[in-house]
């Protein structure tokens, strides 16, 4: 009798976010451009572009992106965007569809197949940096509750639908804060939503409790992952994960997409990116 070989499988990809080069509290940044010359040179298979980032939304400036990633032998293969729908204002949470279906058709343009969306935050605390004091919790508005969120997180999620399948976009739920803090309430609203079309962009860095248990309960949903690294210690916090570990989840449940790197440290993107290139190839190379 003879014996069938093992499937080859091919080790997962590994991208860098522009987020990796990006300093909120910088002057003056790289440009997108610079982003995806620096991840060549760096020797990344793609990168994802943070929105924010993006100092020109012309269709000529976006073709000529595509063209020199495509030149450089590097896929543009996520696209990092925020919005909020934790609002009991119908206003501002129509806003804020409007402004994911804006970024949805973007991607669309640039030929990104995925866009990280978030639930949003409540918006009570005094700044970015208390939230992270307070592990990411945060208290909602006078008079309602994190159950009031819920349907209007779906509600408004649901109406991006149509835009995410005209276009071929899937959006990815991020555990980024807000209602999707934890596994349970992340995957509440993928799984209220109900659509190929939403799935989960799993963050390694934000879960800060059970950090493990919850990436194992949202790795069948995982549709991009976002990896953390720390060289240098952290912006607001630093993690020791286990990448070894997490690859071996993913591998679980036959991940086969995108590892991102987004490099969160105090050290000099210029050395600490290579260096988080080379453990992540070392743990999602298997």
């Amino acid at each position: 009798m003879t014996t069938k070989p093992a499937p080859h499988r091919r080790p997962n990809p590994i991208a860098t976010s522009t987020y990796s080069f990006f300093n909120f509290s910088a002057e003056s940044n790289p440009t997108v451009d610079e982003c995806i010359e620096k991840a060549a040179e760096m020797g990344f298979d793609g990168v994802e572009l943070l929105e924010v980032q993006m100092h020109c939304k012309e269709p000529s400036y976006l073709q000529r992106l595509k063209r020199r990633a495509f030149e450089l032998g590097l896929d543009l293969c996520g696209l990092s965007t925020h919005q909020s729908f934790l609002s009991p204002d119908p206003q501002q949470r129509r806003r804020n569809v409007e402004v994911t279906i804006a970024s949805i058709e973007l991607a669309y343009s640039l030929g990104i197949p995925t866009i990280r969306v978030n639930t949003g935050r409540w918006g009570t605390s005094e700044s970015f940096d208390a939230l992270m004091a307070n592990r990411g919790i945060e208290l909602p508005l006078p008079g309602y509750a994190d159950e009031d969120g819920y349907p209007w997180v779906i509600e408004a999620l649901s109406q991006c639908i149509p835009a995410a399948q005209r276009c071929g976009v899937v959006m990815g739920l991020e555990n980024h804060w807000g209602l999707a803090r934890t596994a349970g309430g992340l995957l509440r609203i993928v799984q209220a939503v109900d659509s190929p079309n939403l799935r989960v962009t799993m963050d390694t860095g934000n879960f800060l409790e059970n950090i493990y248990e919850q990436l194992d309960a949202i790795a069948p949903h995982t549709v991009f992952v976002q990896a953390k690294t720390y060289f240098g210690g952290g912006d607001w916090y630093t993690l020791d994960l286990d990448y070894n570990r997490i690859a071996a989840i993913l591998r679980k449940v036959d991940y086969r997409g995108y590892i991102s790197l987004e490099f969160e440290g105090g050290e000099d993107p210029d050395t600490a990116v290579p260096k988080s290139l080379d453990l992540l190839r070392k743990a999602f190379g298997r």
